[in-house]
């Protein structure tokens, strides 16, 4: 793992042009207040580890960016800036067309310096205890539902069947690439509260 990964300088090269400045000031603003900051990419996005765990990622879509957090519920300061940013299900600070859209930089030090004292504190994230006869969520999967609320409810809500068809959809996936696929197909069908054979059930 490096600090500065080339994957991550081919993703933000590859990001829509809107995009780059704003992946690349979040890059530069972790890596100011976190400097023993590494970079890899998890599930597609750019993510930054710090001392052998996740702190953050940051992603681009077509049509904005966003960061998010690895620790997002159990951060104070990501709570008093929730009715100033535009929410979106899929990272902690909404969607991100500009770098103004982002918070300002003493906040954004202040959200990452917490990020970094609950990594110090070994807070982890908090999961559901699978019962017996359930099958147990994958640990990539869980990661996905964790950052998209509104999927993440529905799921564990849910009935043992319907969450084990999606389970077993995805870990049966046999390249990484189908399974990053079927994994976002999930989130949003899931989002919906449409089980994973939708199509072919009886209206």
């Amino acid at each position: 793992m490096e600090k500065y990964n080339p994957k991550v300088d081919e993703y933000i090269e590859n990001a829509q042009d809107f995009a780059k400045p704003i992946l690349n000031y979040i890059r530069e603003t972790v890596h100011e207040f976190c400097p023993d900051a590494e970079e890899t990419i998890k599930w597609k996005f750019p993510t930054f580890m710090y001392k052998g765990k996740i702190l953050c990622s940051m992603v681009s879509f077509k049509q904005y960016c966003s960061m998010g957090f690895w620790l997002h519920d159990e951060m104070k300061t990501l709570k008093n800036i929730e009715t100033d940013v535009e929410k979106t299900n899929v990272f902690s600070l909404g969607k991100v067309t500009k770098v103004n859209d982002l918070p300002a930089k003493p906040q954004l030090k202040k959200i990452i310096l917490e990020a970094m004292e609950l990594t110090d504190m070994g807070v982890t994230l908090k999961k559901a205890a699978p019962s017996k006869t359930e099958t147990a969520v994958p640990e990539y999967f869980q990661n996905v539902l964790i950052q998209n609320k509104k999927a993440l409810e529905i799921f564990e809500k849910a009935s043992p069947s319907f969450r084990k068809e999606y389970i077993n959809w995805i870990t049966e996936a046999k390249t990484e690439t189908t399974r990053n696929k079927r994994m976002e197909q999930a989130i949003e069908w899931i989002s919906e509260g449409k089980g994973r054979n939708w199509k072919y059930e009886r209206k």
